[in-house]
């Protein structure tokens, strides 16, 4: 009963904590578009990546890798 509970925190967290580095990210007025859109992208895609594979490790990094990388082509193609 204890662990579906302590992973709807663990994905609290994680949303949390993405959410904090997303607008630090925005924040930083020194990056390129490309920069920008990559940070935004990786924690964007890692919280899509915890919830889609229910916080599993490999789905959050996976998700941000792939986020990082739409973000920049996107960014970039502005």
């Amino acid at each position: 009963m204890q662990a579906p509970k302590l992973k709807k925190m663990a994905n609290k967290g994680l949303t949390l904590a993405a959410a904090a580095s997303l607008t630090l990210m925005v924040g930083c007025a020194n990056l390129t578009p490309g920069q920008k859109g990559a940070g935004v992208g990786a924690a964007a895609g890692g919280v899509v990546g915890s919830i889609l594979t229910g916080g599993s490790t490999l789905g959050t990094v996976g998700g941000a890798a792939a986020g990082a990388i739409i973000g920049n082509e996107v960014a970039r193609k502005r």
